[in-house]
Order: C-alpha cells, then sequence, then structure tokens
C-alpha cells in the first residue's frame, strides 16, 4: 500500500437516527456534489463502511486500511459520536496525522477533519467545542420523505457548501505516508466455564 485510495472517509455513529440520516441523506448528497467541487482530472473517492465492506471481510482490517489511504476525515458528530470507541478512534487517527504535520497550529491552522454537527454541539468534549464545525442540525432529519419537503432544498445547498469546503481539504492534503491508525481496544470474551458434571 503506498498511495491513497480515497478522497474522504465518512465517520459516523452506527445507530439510528445518525445512521439513517447518512444512508439517505447526507452521503448520497455528498457523492453526488462532491465532483463537481474537483478539478477535472480527478475523481471523487468516498469511503463509507456500509457499501466499501464486503460481506465475509474482516471489518476491523477494512477500517484501518480505508483510514490510512484517506486524505481527510468528514465526521458527522453528535454525543453519541463520542461515545463510540470506533468513532474516537477514527477521529483520533486524523488528529494524530495533523498533529504529526503540524496541522491545527498558528502556523498552519487547516485540518484534515471537516466536523459536520448533526446534533446538540453543547455535550461535545471540549476539543470537538473548540473546533469549527458545519452546523447541519437544523436538516438532521433521518426519514426518507425529508426528500419531498421545501427544506431539502436549502439542505443540498447547504450540502454544496460541505462539498466545496471538503474539495479543498483533498486538495491540500499531504502526499501520502505509511500513516499510524489508531484502533480501539478490543473487549476481550468472558471466560466461560465448563458446567459441573453429574
Amino acid at each position: 500500500m503506498s498511495e491513497y485510495q480515497y478522497d474522504v472517509f465518512i465517520s459516523y455513529r452506527h445507530r439510528a437516527p445518525v445512521l439513517d440520516w447518512v444512508k439517505n441523506h447526507f452521503h448520497p448528497l455528498l457523492t453526488q456534489r462532491l465532483p463537481d467541487a474537483l478539478p477535472v482530472a480527478h475523481r471523487a473517492e468516498v469511503f463509507i463502511d456500509y457499501e466499501e465492506i464486503e460481506t465475509g471481510s474482516e471489518w476491523p482490517a477494512k477500517l484501518r486500511s480505508a483510514l490510512k489511504t484517506s486524505r481527510c476525515v468528514v465526521a458527522v458528530w453528535s454525543p453519541e459520536y463520542f461515545r463510540s470507541d470506533w468513532c474516537l478512534a477514527e477521529w483520533q487517527t486524523m488528529r494524530e496525522r495533523e498533529r504529526l504535520l503540524d496541522m491545527r497550529t498558528e502556523n498552519n491552522p487547516h485540518g484534515l477533519i471537516y466536523p459536520v454537527r448533526f446534533f446538540d454541539g453543547d455535550h461535545f468534549p471540549q476539543e470537538a467545542k473548540d473546533t469549527q464545525q458545519k452546523d447541519l442540525s437544523p436538516w438532521n432529519i433521518p426519514h426518507p420523505v425529508f426528500r419531498d419537503t421545501p427544506d431539502y432544498i436549502e439542505f443540498d445547498r447547504q450540502i454544496q457548501v460541505v462539498a466545496n469546503d471538503v474539495a479543498r481539504i483533498i486538495q491540500r492534503a499531504p502526499d501520502w505516508a505509511d500513516w499510524p491508525v489508531i484502533t480501539p481496544p478490543i473487549p476481550t470474551a468472558p471466560v466461560v466455564k465448563g458446567l459441573p458434571r453429574l
């Protein structure tokens, strides 16, 4: 592995309502809008686990590989995001890359994480609160019928802003390197004692 495979890794909590919103609205619109925000020679490659991980694949290994070979992370933030070990590992993986590149500093305030606020913000950890976020919480309706409402037009406009912002991050991403990946601790299986003999 010696090059990027993805431009964007979408990091999100795999629980309703975030899961449904990402599947029904956010991911489809972002993948439609992102190619128009990039130069003609650049194809937009977006990793999202529900489409990219094939049945039978080793899920943690595929996630690690996708993170390592993605230019940036679009993180869908809600309080539940910060309760997930996997979401935190994805976020901290890209934070570590930024640290190695001296990003999010006074000399280089840009980063490789584009946070989208799905809900709240008051209950985020301080580091997240201190990070500029794109607030999409007014359009956080997960149901498919949301597409048939007048609010969806404004949501589409907001996703075009997201696509332009993310395209700028993609274009200034550093050359590929063997980036570190943080993984959450794997819980150990409980020890099962055998039944007593009769």
